[in-house]
């Protein structure tokens, strides 16, 4: 398959799996092997500045493959999948427009979803939302589940946490739909391939480790503190993310650098083990292993064996 063919017949391909499984890489190598851009789906890469902590590829690690959806936001800015639905499927459109293939790489699962399947997401009303908390304060949170479980049993029954009662009190107020009708299918917006990376977990745990000891000795701990200067904390969805929120409490005098590393660590292989977890979950992915030589090669005959999807 030459890249003309590869752009003209291929599905958007979507290279997923957990952090540190070698996700960027792969991307790069199929971009290289059938002509396809790189658009980016880890949401803490869309933070200009959050280079070290995310392991975000320097320009001359990209090989001349052209990357899209990096260095997007301020650290003030709060990521939304809403709109990287709308922005990651006008870049997707722009790649197929120049002949080439999309590739889409990350782990944030959410964002791969929204890029890929037919999701839909119901708006929202802050002068609803507020009225709503205050009566979450003033009733109580059993009273707000009660009225929904009137409304909305479905989501009644799978919705723990009193911020998402409220959020599907809102919808239904806003739209008279209920907000369990918004919930996504596994059906793809266009053909479409996800190739996973399988991956050796207690090796994983050991490369993470490694990771992170590498980031703080390439200067986390500077990153963190020049973000701050720019408002990081005041960022709900930056100031969360992992090593940036850890290596504050540095900055605070809370922990120290160590305390620090380790911390976010662990935090990292949780959120690996969650990132599996989701992405197992999707019997769509193709599973091929990190480790082996063929890799590149596995993935492309996966993808040339695809047919059509939807």
């Amino acid at each position: 398959m030459n890249r003309t063919e590869a752009a003209e017949t291929l599905p958007v391909i979507a290279v997923v799996g957990p952090t540190g499984s070698g996700k960027s890489e792969l991307g790069i190598a199929l971009a290289e092997e059938l002509g396809g851009e790189v658009i980016n789906a880890d949401a803490m890469q869309f933070y200009r500045g959050m280079d070290i902590g995310t392991a975000k590829l320097p320009v001359v690690e990209r090989r001349g493959v052209r990357h899209h959806l990096l260095d997007i936001l301020d650290v003030r800015d709060e990521a939304s999948v809403a709109a990287f639905q709308q922005r990651s499927r006008g870049t997707m459109a722009e790649v197929r427009s120049r002949g080439n293939v999309p590739i889409l790489v990350g782990g944030s699962g959410l964002y791969i979803r929204a890029a890929l399947d037919e999701l839909e997401f119901p708006p929202t009303d802050s002068e609803v939302r507020a009225r709503l908390e205050s009566e979450n304060d003033r009733l109580g949170a059993a009273a707000l589940r009660e009225r929904l479980a009137a409304v909305d049993p479905v989501s009644a029954e799978r919705i723990g946490d009193e911020r998402r009662v409220i959020r599907a009190l809102e919808v239904h107020e806003i739209t008279g739909r209920p907000f369990s009708s918004y919930m996504p299918q596994r059906l793809y917006h266009q053909p479409a391939v996800q190739i996973g990376l399988e991956v050796d977990r207690e090796v994983l745990k050991g490369r993470l480790a490694d990771r992170v000891h590498a980031m703080v000795e390439r200067g986390l701990l500077e990153e963190v503190r020049a973000l701050d200067e720019q408002g990081l904390r005041n960022g709900r969805t930056a100031s969360r993310a992992l090593g940036y929120s850890q290596f504050l409490r540095v900055l605070d005098g809370e922990w120290s650098a160590a305390e620090a590393a380790e911390d976010t660590i662990a935090a990292t292989r949780r959120f690996a083990r969650r990132q599996l977890t989701w992405f197992r979950a999707d019997e769509r992915v193709r599973w091929l292993n990190w480790c082996d030589r063929e890799l590149v090669a596995k993935a492309v005959n996966a993808l040339r064996s695809s047919g059509p999807l939807s």
